[in-house]
C-alpha cells in the first residue's frame, strides 16, 4: 500500500508542480507509462521484466487509483504513455480538456458486469431498486448500455454516443440510477441492489465475470489502450513497449490476474 500511495504521490508531484527531477537526468532507455493500481500495474510489472530481457527499454511504473490523473499526466509530460482507458474514455478527455494524446495499439477487454450482494439473479430487482453505475462520462454510457442489453431498462436510440441517465426511455422497475467513482463501486454492493462495475476493479474484491448477474462478451468494443502524446506515436521505444504489452508472458499472466477475464484486441 505505501509503494502505491508513494508512486501515485511521485506521479501527482511531477504533475502539478514539475519538479525538476521528474524529467531531467532521465535515461534516454527510460518509459514512464501510467497505470491504474491493482492487476493492471501487475501486468505492467510483467511487461516491464519482458522488456529488460530483450530490449534496453527500462519501463518505469507510475501507479494511481482513480481515472482522472493519468491523461493529464501524460499530456503535461509527467509520463510517457499509459494504459487504462478505452476508445470512448479518451475521446470525451480530448473533446473536454484539449488534450493531444493519440492510441497506438489494443490491450485487453475487460468485460464489465452487473454485480450484487443481495439477489441471485435480475429477475429478482424489487421496483425503485438502486443501481450504482460509474460517473465518468464513458463508461457511464458504457454502463447503461449494459444495463440495456440486461433488459432493465430502454434507451433513446437517438441519443448521443455518451448516453446518460437523462435518455432512458423505458425503465419499468422505475430503477433509481446511482452515480459513483469507478473505485466505489465494490464498496457500494451493501448499499446497493446491484453495481455495474469495471473488470480492473472488480478483481480487487474478488468479483469474477462467473459471479456476475450480467456480463459483457468477448464481442465488447471497450478495449483498453496504449496512449501517447501524439509528437511521440512514432518513436521506436514504443513499438518495443507494445512488442513486450503484447508478449506470450504478458498473455498467461493476464489469464491468471483476470482470472481469464482478460480478452487480448490484438488478436
Amino acid at each position: 500500500m505505501l509503494k502505491k500511495i508513494l508512486s501515485t504521490f511521485f506521479g501527482v508531484t511531477c504533475l502539478l508542480f514539475s519538479l525538476s527531477g521528474c524529467q531531467s537526468e532521465k535515461d534516454p532507455n527510460e518509459i514512464r507509462v501510467g497505470t491504474i493500481s491493482g492487476p493492471e500495474t501487475q501486468l505492467m510489472e510483467v511487461a516491464k521484466q519482458v522488456a529488460l530481457n530483450h530490449t534496453s527499454l527500462d519501463i518505469k511504473i507510475i501507479e494511481f487509483s482513480d481515472y482522472s490523473l493519468p491523461n493529464m499526466a501524460l499530456n503535461d509530460g509527467s509520463l510517457d504513455a499509459n494504459m487504462f482507458q478505452h476508445q470512448f474514455f479518451l475521446d470525451e478527455e480530448i473533446k473536454n480538456k484539449h488534450y493531444s494524446l493519440v492510441p497506438i495499439a489494443k490491450l485487453f477487454v475487460y468485460p464489465m458486469g452487473i454485480y450484487s450482494q443481495k439477489i441471485q439473479h435480475l429477475n429478482e430487482l424489487k421496483q425503485n431498486a438502486i443501481i450504482a453505475i460509474p460517473n465518468d462520462p464513458s463508461n457511464e454510457a458504457r454502463a447503461l448500455l449494459l444495463l440495456q442489453q440486461a433488459n432493465l431498462i430502454k434507451l433513446n436510440p437517438n441519443a448521443k454516443k455518451l448516453i446518460t441517465p437523462q435518455d432512458i426511455l423505458s425503465n419499468p422497475k422505475h430503477l433509481q440510477i446511482k452515480e459513483l467513482d469507478a473505485a466505489q463501486l465494490t464498496r457500494a454492493l451493501p448499499d446497493v441492489s446491484c453495481s455495474v462495475i469495471n473488470t480492473n476493479y472488480a478483481v480487487l474484491a474478488h468479483l469474477y465475470l462467473q459471479n456476475a448477474l450480467f456480463a459483457e462478451d468477448k464481442h465488447s468494443v471497450y478495449a483498453n489502450l496504449l496512449v501517447v502524446k501524439a509528437k511521440d506515436k512514432d518513436n521506436p521505444k514504443f513499438k518495443e513497449l507494445i512488442q513486450a504489452l503484447h508478449s506470450t508472458e504478458v498473455l498467461t499472466a493476464a489469464k491468471t490476474l483476470f482470472h481469464g477475464q482478460a480478452i487480448p484486441a490484438w488478436q
